[in-house]
Order: C-alpha cells, then sequence, then structure tokens
C-alpha cells in the first residue's frame, strides 16, 4: 500500500497518479503499487513538478509495517524518535497566561 500526499499537484502530474491510484480527497493517492512502479512514479513527479511537495508512506520490511520519506516544502516532516517514524506538524502559538494569584505575565509555549 502506498499513500502521496502532495502540495499543488499540477494536472499532468495528477492525470499520471490517477492512473495507478484513487484520489479519496485532493491530492490525496491511495494505490497497492509495487516498488518498481512506485519508484518510477515518483521519479516522474519529481522530474515534472519540482515545485511540488510530497509526503509518501508505503509498506516497508520496518518494525512499524511502513516507512515515510518527503521531497520538497511540506507542513509535515517524517522525524525518528527511537527507530520509529513519526509525522511532525509545524505549529506553535504562543499563548499569554496570566496567574490569578499574583496577576504575573505567563510566557508558554503549547502545541494545538
Amino acid at each position: 500500500m502506498t499513500v502521496i500526499v502532495c502540495n499543488n499537484t499540477p494536472d499532468a502530474v495528477r492525470g499520471m497518479l490517477r492512473r495507478w491510484f484513487i484520489e479519496p480527497k485532493p491530492n490525496v493517492f491511495v494505490g497497492s503499487i509495487n516498488k518498481k512502479v512506485r519508484d518510477k512514479t515518483l521519479e516522474y513527479i519529481r522530474r515534472n513538478a519540482k515545485n511540488i511537495g510530497i509526503l509518501i508512506l508505503s509498506s516497508d520490511n520496518t518494525s512499524q509495517g511502513f516507512f515515510v520519506k518527503h521531497f520538497g516544502e511540506t507542513d509535515r516532516r517524517p522525524e525518528n524518535l527511537s527507530g520509529h517514524c513519526l509525522v511532525a506538524e509545524k505549529w506553535e502559538e504562543n499563548i499569554e497566561l496570566i496567574d490569578e494569584l499574583s496577576g504575573n505575565v505567563l510566557h508558554e509555549k503549547y502545541d494545538i
């Protein structure tokens, strides 16, 4: 199983991806293809859509059963933590908290 999530997919690339994958949501492609077809598809995308951001999840012989790769600028990046791949989202909000007892402003960072 392979899942490809793209940012700003050109029509020509989207049409090519629809040959091998279904598109359950815009720019999300899901399919069961072999390694050779997957690699050729990714090579085509990288050659013909240089400014596209791609996140790829595919079956693999790892403890999790899949691998995650990314190319270009994406909102999510794979991070390796103790041998397991996690997908990190980049957003932080600085929230000013006021201590009710002292009235002091507490500056904290929260991931939402």
